[in-house]
């Protein structure tokens, strides 16, 4: 498996200044743009293990950053930024690896601006959305304001939540992903956290709940990219 490092150029076609991570097999079958959450960039590893776990499966992973991470603020851009950036790393990476059929999403922040984007305009090319830990809503603040903009989006949607996540009450997500309808699968990952943390006496090791993780978006992915 190889991975390569390069400048995310803007839609202008000029070097930015910030990185992706293309993660490829030889055999890849399709390729997943993977933004990360709010406190963490593209090197973190959880991401690092999601990007190698998914290789192992056939998938390529193209993983960027954006600005306020590249420019080591703590703030996370605008959406309108955000959005943005995720719309320009879509278009670089159906460059760097053509023919391959797209698939987006992200590490809760990423995830969301992932789908606020496709749900502004259809991100071109890009089959279905992958949410590690969707966002709903701030910890101890319950709501579903943050999904009101999936209605708009019209393309499969794979949601991974664990059920101890401060950020998605389980009891307000499903309804939400009911309302999808079929363009919305919930995977829950049991006794894990925002971050997939589980406790030990939850039984499973860090290496089964990735496992857990990437073999859902394997199975996933095959179903909808048909």
């Amino acid at each position: 498996m190889e991975e390569s490092a390069r400048r995310l150029g803007n839609e202008n076609g000029e070097t930015g200044n910030v990185q992706h991570l293309l993660t490829a097999p030889s055999d890849a079958r399709a390729l997943l743009v993977l933004a990360h959450g709010a406190g963490a960039g593209m090197r973190h590893p959880f991401l690092e293990a999601v990007a190698r776990g998914l290789g192992e499966r056939g998938i390529a992973t193209f993983r960027y950053e954006f600005a306020y991470m590249a420019e080591r603020k703590r703030r996370p851009d605008l959406p309108a930024v955000a959005e943005q950036r995720v719309r320009a790393a879509v278009a670089e990476a159906a460059q760097v690896a053509p023919g391959l059929p797209l698939l987006a999403g992200g590490k809760s922040f990423g995830g969301r601006m992932t789908s606020s984007t496709q749900a502004t305009e259809p991100l071109p090319g890009v089959r279905g959305l992958v949410f590690f830990g969707f966002p709903l809503h701030p910890p101890g603040r319950p709501g579903t304001k943050r999904a009101d903009h999936l209605d708009a989006v019209r393309i499969p949607m794979l949601f991974l939540q664990g059920t101890r996540d401060d950020f998605a009450d389980l009891a307000l997500l499903e309804p939400v992903c009911r309302r999808l309808d079929t363009r919305a699968t919930l995977h829950i990952v049991e006794g894990a956290d925002h971050s997939f943390r589980v406790s030990k006496r939850a039984g499973s090791s860090e290496a089964e709940i990735l496992s857990d993780l990437v073999q859902a978006v394997d199975a996933w992915s095959r179903k909808i990219l048909v």
